[in-house]
């Protein structure tokens, strides 16, 4: 029989806290976001309310729809709060031990035959299946930023995840209007194994000069069709979070298409991260 997510907990209430939050809220599910603080609450509230008002305000719904979704969103700094929950998404900082720490006081809380997800974009969900002691009711839900507007989201089997909560995993997914695949458990995943050596190889394109920045950027934009060259979403994503995740794939795989660029870490070094540090890759003046 399938499993009915009714009540859903998300772990993290940051940028993909909060979206992953919205998604389930707007299917209407009732949301319970576990943070470490009543500070971190009431800012991912404050995130979520801002991004729901904007749909308002262009018109995608209307504010008795936003109103209802963020009734059915609450905060809690007690794991106690996720007892009742059918599916628990985690999505708390990308560190290892943190996430394992995390995922343990999880398993904990729950009922045995909760689901437990983590939307890790680079750690092994096998590697951390290991700390909900049921490995089979363990998967990978990875979701993309924005979550609300992105409609992809990755489902990944760790070695041990059984194969009826995969089943289940992508019919909520599909039912929270969203499009589900299903990916193999490797460094990336699927769709960032494929980003990550893109965006390398966009930044030593750019310390070989091969073409200016903006020259770079409109030639992908207008030759492969894609709605921003690779330096500028560098810049949005944040040069210190692709380091980050090439580092932990390269040491995973010593692939070298995965391996960061000389310019990547020289830049991160010098705090130079992107839109959020008010300089990335390109100084806005050579744009």
């Amino acid at each position: 029989m399938a499993r009915n997510f009714t009540r859903v907990g998300v772990i993290g209430f940051g940028t993909m806290g909060s979206g992953i939050a919205q998604v389930a809220a707007a299917a209407g599910h009732q949301v319970v976001v576990l943070e470490i603080s009543a500070d971190a609450i009431e800012t991912g509230r404050r995130r979520l309310a801002a991004f729901v008002a904007g749909g308002v305000a262009r018109g995608k719904t209307d504010q008795a729809t936003a109103d209802a979704l963020l009734a059915r969103v609450t905060g809690a700094t007690d794991a106690a709060a996720l007892a009742d929950c059918d599916l628990v998404i985690e999505s708390s900082t990308e560190d290892l031990a943190g996430k394992r720490a995390v995922l343990s006081t999880v398993a904990a809380a729950v009922r045995p035959e909760t689901v437990i997800t983590t939307n890790t974009s680079s750690l092994s969900v096998t590697g951390l299946a290991a700390a909900v002691g049921d490995p089979g009711r363990f998967a990978g839900l990875h979701f993309f930023n924005p979550a609300p507007l992105m409609p992809l989201v990755e489902v990944v089997p760790g070695a041990s995840t059984s194969p009826d909560v995969v089943t289940d995993l992508v019919a909520w997914v599909r039912a929270a209007g969203k499009e589900p695949v299903v990916a193999k458990d490797q460094p990336g995943f699927l769709v960032n194994s494929v980003f990550m050596p893109y965006l390398n190889q966009a930044i030593q394109a750019y310390d070989d000069g091969l073409a200016s920045a903006a020259d770079l950027d409109t030639a992908v934009r207008l030759g492969l069709g894609y709605p921003k060259g690779p330096l500028e979403l560098l810049d949005v994503i944040g040069l210190d979070v692709h380091l980050h995740a090439t580092s932990g794939a390269y040491a995973d795989t010593a692939d070298p298409a995965y391996a960061p660029p000389p310019l990547l870490r020289r830049l991160v070094a010098a705090g130079r991260l992107g839109r959020k540090s008010g300089a990335g890759i390109v100084p806005e003046e050579d744009r």
